[in-house]
């Protein structure tokens, strides 16, 4: 894919590295509500970037991460869009404003940079970060495999190659590291009890446990949040999508952003696979782009305000 000039940067194409960093480094210059903030630095140097969009101090956070998984273009394109929406229309969007008057959001559009590069340059369905260690015959480790939580457990691989490696420790990657200690700040320094993780595909809607098919203590609360936030999404396009707890709705995953965030305490812990269930995958056409990231976002508004 030949790279655009930063001055055509569109919300409905997917877009390179060095154009998303632009434009976040744009809307934090000139959006009296935004501040963009590194989080750390990625194996090969780039920046962890994450926004916040805030309209007035004192308010509970929500954590939206995207693009931990190189190849899921969509949910980069997704976060954008949301960049977008609550920046822009405080005060004259209802949804907007409601959830803002409520809360912070802090958006990590890329969680995954060097991997995101090299599906653009090298290879488009590339999934983890690319990191390697000594002694070990593949590039590597899936982030989202990675976090301190059940490490090394059903789901997870310890094969290099494997498109699950967890790497060689519990938060051994700097990017894992970064989310990490990102989450635990905000735990810290404000009330942080709402987190997505948005993925692709499959149109799934999920919440802990991934490491264990047992039942969280607060399964039944997320059931009824993922439900309000199910319906509001097919509302907008109608489509379908299934909610559950991921290790009995997609399949076992030890050591997710999910687990490790409810762990820490942080009860609204989601991961959402976007469109489609297979006819594209991972290689959905930009013209999907404004539909999925309309009814994503108005799923995920609805569900933070049944909170």
């Amino acid at each position: 894919m030949a790279k655009r000039n930063p001055l055509e940067f569109s919300l409905v194409h997917y877009n390179t590295f060095e154009d998303v960093e632009a434009y976040l480094k744009q809307v934090n210059e000139t959006n009296p509500y935004a501040t963009l903030a590194s989080l750390g630095k990625s194996v090969e140097g780039r920046d962890l970037w994450q926004l916040k969009i805030s309209v007035g101090p004192g308010k509970p956070a929500v954590w939206l991460d995207f693009n931990i998984h190189a190849r899921e273009w969509i949910t980069c394109a997704t976060g954008l869009y949301g960049v977008d929406l609550f920046s822009n229309n405080y005060g004259t969007n209802a949804d907007v404003t409601s959830l803002l008057d409520k809360y912070d959001l802090y958006i990590m559009v890329i969680n995954n940079p060097d991997g995101y590069v090299f599906t653009f340059s090298t290879d488009r369905m590339w999934r983890k970060n690319r990191n390697k260690y000594d002694g070990d015959a593949c590039y590597g480790i899936d982030i989202n495999r990675n976090f301190d939580d059940h490490f090394g457990g059903e789901g997870t691989s310890n094969i290099a190659c494997s498109e699950t490696y967890h790497g060689p420790s519990p938060a051994s990657e700097p990017e894992t590291q970064a989310t990490q200690n990102g989450i635990l700040s905000l735990i810290d320094s404000v009330k942080l009890n709402i987190l997505f993780s948005i993925h692709s595909y499959s149109q799934l809607w999920m919440y802990p446990y991934g490491w264990t098919s047992a039942p969280s203590p607060d399964a039944d609360e997320l059931d009824r949040v993922a439900k309000v936030g199910v319906d509001a999404l097919t509302a907008v396009h109608g489509t379908k999508y299934t909610y559950g707890p991921v290790s009995t709705t997609i399949y076992p995953a030890a050591s997710t952003t999910i687990d490790y965030s409810y762990a820490q305490g942080v009860v609204y812990s989601y991961t959402i696979e976007l469109r489609d269930t297979g006819e594209y995958g991972f290689l959905l056409p930009e013209d999907q782009i404004t539909p999925t990231a309309e009814e994503t976002w108005a799923g995920i508004i609805a569900s933070v305000l049944a909170i």
